[in-house]
């Protein structure tokens, strides 16, 4: 079997898995230390002031985005190379064809649009020369981020077509379908990052408009969709097949951008509009935080089977990334709820103790796929 036939675009979960984590200790520095005003960057750390257990925990920050950001910079460049090669080949034609598996195509978009957070938040922290210029940046990062866009919808609508023109076996879908709103909410909630930070109207009105655009269209499908799988797996006997329980929690993930959209679209409506809404600013984070915690819980405990009878068992197979983007979403709103809603030991102790267990499970994770791609299947379960 070629390159081009084993490669698939849910790759691309390793990539985002990184980026992800690589952001997670820049919000804990920006929502649960940082009291100046806009983003936090290395000058305004004050080290005088840290004791041996605040610094330690610094410098852990410090490695984590340092060693993500350069992962997910490596892999996205590995992984879009082989993706073009994907796209050109034989097996492209029928696999986007197909509704039950092509919103695996989307991965790469979500990629994408992770590694512009990760100029934004990481490497803007580590570089005085994007923290002083940032504003002055603002244009090119919207017309990068209005490319992706364009694009982004355009493949939504195609695949969308495509389910409605073809159909497809609804008893056959999976969790791993609400990618299509994954990918929207992250291009939302990147959009109106650049809406609210933008000084400039003109770009922040735009931002703002075609964020909403895509962001109407993401909570519309999260909703139908969430709705038509548990429905699918209320008339299902058992959990369904071991390769798409991992995508259970993806919910998670869509649920922290969505949240992280409407705050952002309200700080637009602050710098720009005159509200004053720190009110909207607690109800939505903090629902949104509740929400996750008791889905997280109901999660973990249908896949405790799942654990015990194959992850544990040394079996790999791509869809496991997803289990790094729902640790990551949670940490990252736990910092929000940190800053807007309240500061509590407990609650800074769960944000970190979501990155480490991200940080495990990526290690963990990238050590079984480098065995896989050796072949040693003696030691290893491999699956696509």
């Amino acid at each position: 079997m070629n390159d081009e036939k084993k490669f698939t675009p849910l790759i691309f979960l390793a990539s985002l898995g990184a980026g992800g984590i690589a952001v997670i200790p820049f919000a804990i520095l920006q929502y649960m230390h940082y009291t100046g005003e806009g983003l936090v960057k290395l000058s305004d750390i004050d080290f005088t002031t840290f004791s041996l257990m605040s610094g330690t925990l610094f410098w852990l920050f410090v490695a984590v985005m340092i060693i993500f950001s350069i992962i997910h910079v490596v892999l996205s460049i590995i992984y879009f190379k082989k993706l073009t090669k994907f796209v050109k080949g034989a097996s492209y034609c029928p696999f986007i064809k197909d509704p039950l598996k092509n919103s695996a195509i989307l991965t790469p978009f979500i990629s994408l649009v992770m590694t512009m957070n990760v100029f934004i938040g990481p490497a803007r922290f580590f570089s005085p020369w994007m923290a002083e210029n940032l504003q002055s940046l603002m244009l090119y990062a919207f017309l990068f981020w209005a490319g992706i866009f364009v694009f982004l919808l355009r493949m939504e609508i195609k695949l969308l077509k495509t389910s409605f023109e073809k159909g497809f076996d609804m008893t056959k879908i999976t969790f791993g379908w609400l990618l299509h709103p994954f990918a929207l909410a992250m291009l939302t909630v990147t959009g109106m990052g650049i809406a609210a930070m933008a000084q400039d109207a003109e770009i922040a009105h735009w931002a703002a408009f075609m964020s909403l655009v895509s962001g109407s269209m993401g909570i519309f499908l999260l909703i139908v969709k969430t709705i038509a799988i548990f429905q699918r797996h209320f008339e299902a006997d058992g959990l369904g097949e071991k390769q798409f329980l991992p995508s259970f929690l993806i919910v998670i993930p869509n649920v922290t951008l969505y949240a992280l959209s409407a705050f952002r679209f309200g700080h637009y409506l602050e710098h720009h509009h005159g509200f004053h809404l720190d009110a909207y600013f607690v109800i939505i984070i903090a629902f949104a935080f509740a929400f996750e915690t008791w889905y997280m819980i109901f999660g973990l405990a249908l896949l405790k089977d799942y654990f015990k009878k194959h992850y544990f068992k040394k079996e790999f197979y791509v869809t496991q990334w997803g289990f790094i983007c729902p640790f990551v979403a949670y940490s990252v709103l736990g910092t929000f709820v940190y800053k807007v809603f309240y500061p509590s030991a407990i609650l800074y102790s769960v944000v970190i103790i979501s990155m480490l267990v991200a940080c495990i499970f990526y290690f963990d994770l990238l050590w079984r796929q480098m065995q896989c791609a050796k072949v040693i299947k003696s030691d290893m379960q491999c699956e696509k």
